[in-house]
């Protein structure tokens, strides 16, 4: 049977939005925030990705350690993620325990915030940063988003840095945590089998004295520091380089072509950049990806090959960047887009999956699109269409920065 959408908010702002299937055989659930590091000022940098980690340390009368058991007495497999723009809280589980899966969720979201433990997952947290400082690629990403977005609060790392997590109170916190967790910037979003009135009665009584607080955010375009840069590092043995282009922003109908676009540039094989640096030796990795926020967004390109082939690779790129649009073919556009529309099939199949993609559009455009309308998106677009895009966002590197041994 086809997934049905519901949707319903409450006297407080939760909203509670679910595609229900009677046919499927698992149920997922998972709170949104709207909240992330772009929302963080420069003195808590890291305090949303802190604070994901600390709703898994206990509410009133539910420990740490009861709150995981009762999660693996049920089957329940949860987690959390953290990103510039939202924070989520989730689970998946058998139908006939999803209630219990709600209720511990909707408990998650209230969190005890102890000293005590507020102390000792800083540590944990300056654990976790000290660990991506060994991830060139993070550690290339983050000087690169700091150098295009300038004093922009979206070069704002995720995780924060040593100075602001190691100087976070926790008061600072639970102002951050009472400001942005609040009932009218949470959604609930849920798919599968289950009972959507049933659902609301629970969570209104769960989370109905939740309070609202009328924040907002603002999402205009950002304007772009960029520029070209280089680090060194002595733990480094290899060369990397990632390139910055504006790009459609997720409410920008150009994103489905823009999405194609970067398919047809440097998708993982079969791509541009995979047949003219890949598969001849000349690097060891090249992609391009195409990332929507929320009134913006980013084409990427990131490669990686002997320090001493950089210029070579780089030099590749560009004249791939250049290229592009005049080599286009409707084959490039068929075969990538019936890859795209498989992937994104298989994954509707899945409770889980569908709760993703529904709760993430739904925070980013507060409107419902079912999987078979972004699919037919997919399908029409046309040649046309990644020239207009192109020609609205040239794949021209607004920031360029380079990772070499020292």
């Amino acid at each position: 049977m086809p997934y049905t959408f519901h949707r319903r908010t409450l006297p407080n702002g939760l909203t509670v939005i679910a595609e229900v299937s009677p046919s499927a055989h698992t149920a997922a659930a998972g709170f949104f925030v709207k909240t992330g590091a772009r929302d963080e000022s420069g003195e808590v940098m890291g305090v949303s990705h802190f604070l994901e980690h600390m709703m898994f340390k206990g509410t009133e009368g539910l420990t740490a350690e009861e709150l995981n058991r009762a999660f693996d007495e049920i089957g329940a497999r949860n987690n959390a993620f953290t990103s510039n723009e939202m924070t989520c809280f989730y689970a998946h589980s058998l139908p006939e325990h999803l209630p219990r899966t709600i209720e511990l969720l909707s408990r998650m979201m209230r969190p005890s915030l102890n000293q005590s433990d507020f102390d000792t997952e800083k540590g944990v947290i300056l654990e976790e940063i000290a660990m991506y400082k060994d991830n060139p690629f993070f550690v290339l990403y983050e000087a690169s988003i700091e150098k295009h977005f300038g004093a922009h609060p979206l070069s704002h790392r995720v995780l924060g840095t040593t100075e602001s997590i190691t100087a976070l109170r926790s008061d600072q916190m639970r102002g951050y945590f009472n400001n942005r967790y609040s009932a009218d910037n949470t959604i609930l979003a849920l798919s599968g089998r289950l009972d959507f009135d049933a659902v609301c009665d629970q969570v209104g009584a769960l989370c109905g004295t939740w309070t609202p607080t009328c924040v907002s955010r603002d999402n205009s375009p950002p304007p772009l520091a960029g520029g070209e840069f280089i680090l060194q590092n002595e733990k480094v043995t290899r060369a990397y380089l990632l390139a910055m282009c504006p790009a459609p922003a997720v409410d920008d109908d150009r994103r489905y072509a823009a999405a194609l676009l970067a398919q047809v540039l440097g998708a993982p094989d079969n791509s541009r950049l995979h047949w003219a640096l890949i598969e001849p030796g000349i690097a060891e990795e090249c992609q391009a990806s195409f990332d929507p926020h929320d009134g913006f967004g980013e084409f990427f390109v990131f490669a990686s090959g002997e320090p001493a082939r950089l210029d070579e690779i780089w030099s590749i790129i560009r004249r791939e960047l250049a290229n592009l649009i005049a080599s286009l073919a409707q084959d490039d556009l068929e075969r990538l887009r019936n890859k795209l529309i498989t992937g994104a099939t298989v994954g509707g199949e899945r409770p889980q999956d569908r709760m993703h993609r529904l709760g993430r559009l739904w925070t980013y455009l507060s409107r419902y699109s079912s999987l078979e309308e972004e699919l037919d998106r997919l399908a029409a677009v046309t040649l046309d269409d990644l020239r207009a895009v192109h020609d609205a966002f040239p794949l021209k590197p607004v920031t360029v920065g380079r990772l070499l041994p020292a």
